[in-house]
C-alpha cells in the first residue's frame, strides 16, 4: 500500500508514475487527500477534547481533595458532554480511516524510474539474452508428448483425481522434479539464504500484507470454514514472518528461501498456450525473499537477478531477461524482471521467474519497520523472486535436451537425480 505521506508530498509524481500503468488516478488521489484532510481535522479536534478531559479529571481530583464537592460535581457534568463529543469524533475518525484504507487498497505501487510506460507484454524490454536453441535433426516433441512417451507425468490421471491443472509426476519425472527443488535450495543456501518450510495456507491478514488481497482474490483458493487461503507462492508466508515487526537497528539484510507447492485458480486459462505444464493450478516453486534497508534495495535486486541467471546458466538453458513495462507489472511491484526460457519444441518463450522489488508497498501493509540510529522508525523494503518455478523448467529441460531416443539430464543435476538420461 502506498504511504499517505508520499501522496501528500508527491501528489503529481504519484499520478505521473501510475500513468505508466495506463491509469489515471487523479480523481482517486484528490478524493484521498480530501478524506485525509478531513481525518486530520477531526482527529485534532478529538485529541484536543481528550486533552481537555484529562486536564478536567485532574482538576476534579484536586477539588474533591480540597472539599469543593459542588464545584467538582459541576465539572463532572461538563465531562459527560465532552465524553459524548469525544465518542462521536472517534466514530468519525474510524469511519474516515476505513474510507481512506479502502481507497488506498485500490492503488497499485508506483513504478520505478527504470520502468517504461507500456500496455502489455509486447512493450517489455529485453535487457539480457544468452544461449542458443537446439538444432534438431529430427521431429522434436513437446513435453506433454514426451511425458506420455516416457511415463513421466500423467495429466489425465490428475484430471480424474482432482481436475485439469493438477498433474501426477511419476518415476523419473518425480525424481527430476525433486532434484530440481533440492538443487535450487542448495544454491540459495550457498549465497546466504536461510531455508524455511512454511505453511501452505495463510490467514486473510497475511494475504493482505503481501498484496494478494484484495487485488487477486479471484485467483486464490479459499477455505471458507476456517477463512484460510492456499498460498500462490512462498513469498506470502515468508514475508509475513516479519508482519508487525520492528527490527532493532539499521544493520540488517534478511534473506529467506523456501520450497512450497503453489496454488492458483488461473480462472479463464484455456487453449494451447496453457497445455501440459505451461499453466497449472498446483505447481512447485522455490522462492527467495529479502527484507532490506532502503539504501540496499537496488543492490539486493541486482544480486537476486544474478542468482537466477546463475541457476539457468548451470542448467544450460537458453534464456532471456525482460524488464516489464508499467502495463505488465504486478499490482505490488515497483520494478520487475521476468526470466524466460526458450522452448524449442513449442517454439516459444516460457516465463520461469519474476524477480521484483516492492520498496515500502508491502512493508506499509505489514507494518514492517526498523529503528534508525536516532530511534525513529522507518519502513523496510521487501523483494522476492522465483528461484525457480518448476513446471516450465521441467518442460524446457524435457524439450530442449531431448534426442531421437530419450532426454539427457543437465550435468549439474546428476548428483541429485542419480541418472543421466531418461529413455
Amino acid at each position: 500500500m502506498l504511504e499517505i505521506n508520499r501522496i501528500r508530498q508527491e501528489k503529481e509524481a504519484v499520478i505521473a508514475g501510475l500513468s505508466k500503468r495506463n491509469l489515471d488516478v487523479s480523481e482517486t488521489v484528490d478524493q484521498l487527500l480530501a478524506l485525509d484532510s478531513n481525518w486530520r481535522n477531526v482527529k485534532t479536534e478529538m485529541e484536543a477534547i481528550s486533552a481537555e478531559l484529562n486536564k478536567i479529571a485532574k482538576t476534579i481530583g484536586e477539588l474533591f481533595k480540597s472539599g469543593k464537592q459542588s464545584e467538582a460535581t459541576e465539572l463532572k457534568a461538563k465531562t459527560a458532554i465532552l465524553k459524548s463529543k469525544e465518542t462521536e469524533l472517534k466514530i468519525s475518525v474510524d469511519e474516515l480511516e476505513l474510507q481512506i484504507s479502502t481507497l488506498m487498497y485500490t492503488l497499485p505501487n508506483v513504478p520505478n524510474e527504470l520502468v517504461k510506460q507500456g500496455k502489455s507484454a509486447e512493450d517489455n524490454e529485453t535487457v539480457f539474452e544468452k544461449g542458443e536453441a537446439p538444432d534438431y535433426t529430427f521431429e522434436a516433441l513437446p513435453h506433454w508428448d514426451l511425458a506420455k512417451k516416457f511415463n513421466l507425468i500423467d495429466f489425465e490421471l490428475g484430471v480424474k483425481v482432482t481436475g485439469a491443472g493438477f498433474p501426477f509426476y511419476i518415476g523419473k519425472g518425480a525424481k527430476l522434479q525433486r532434484a530440481l527443488i533440492q538443487f535450487f535450495l542448495d544454491e540459495a543456501d550457498k549465497v546466504g539464504y536461510t531455508e524455511y518450510i512454511a505453511p501452505f495456507m495463510v490467514n486473510e491478514a497475511s494475504a493482505i500484507g503481501t498484496g494478494q488481497l484484495p487485488d487477486k482474490e479471484g485467483q486464490m483458493y479459499h477455505t471458507p470454514t476456517d477463512d484460510f487461503y492456499l498460498i500462490p507462492t512462498a513469498e506470502v508466508p515468508l514475508t509475513n514472518i516479519y508482519r508487525d515487526v520492528v527490527l532493532p537497528s539499521e544493520d540488517f539484510s534478511i534473506k529467506l528461501t523456501g520450497y512450497t507447492p503453489c496454488f492458483r485458480r488461473e480462472a479463464g486459462s484455456y487453449g494451447k498456450d496453457v497445455r501440459g505444464l505451461n499453466r497449472l493450478h498446483q505447481f512447485d516453486k522455490v522462492e527467495i525473499v529479502r527484507v532490506e534497508h532502503p539504501s540496499n534495495t537496488a543492490k539486493a535486486l541486482d544480486e537476486m537477478v544474478e542468482h537466477v541467471k546463475g541457476l539457468l546458466d548451470k542448467l544450460g538453458l537458453q534464456f532471456r531477461i525482460l524488464r516489464l513495462c508499467g502495463g505488465d507489472m504486478g499490482f505490488a511491484s515497483a520494478l520487475t524482471y521476468d526470466f524466460e526460457v526458450f522452448s524449442a519444441a513449442q517454439e516459444k518463450w516460457l516465463e520461469v521467474s519474476s524477480v521484483s522489488r516492492f520498496d515500502t508497498f508491502q512493508s506499509n501493509r505489514l507494518k514492517l519497520r526498523f529503528k534508525t540510529d536516532d530511534k525513529k522508525t522507518q519502513l523496510c523494503h521487501t523483494l522476492n523472486g522465483s528461484a525457480l518455478a518448476l513446471p516450465r523448467i521441467m518442460a524446457s529441460i524435457m524439450e530442449n535436451f531431448q534426442d531421437e531416443t530419450g532426454i539427457n539430464i543437465p550435468e549439474v543435476l546428476h548428483p541429485y537425480t542419480r541418472f543421466t538420461r531418461i529413455d
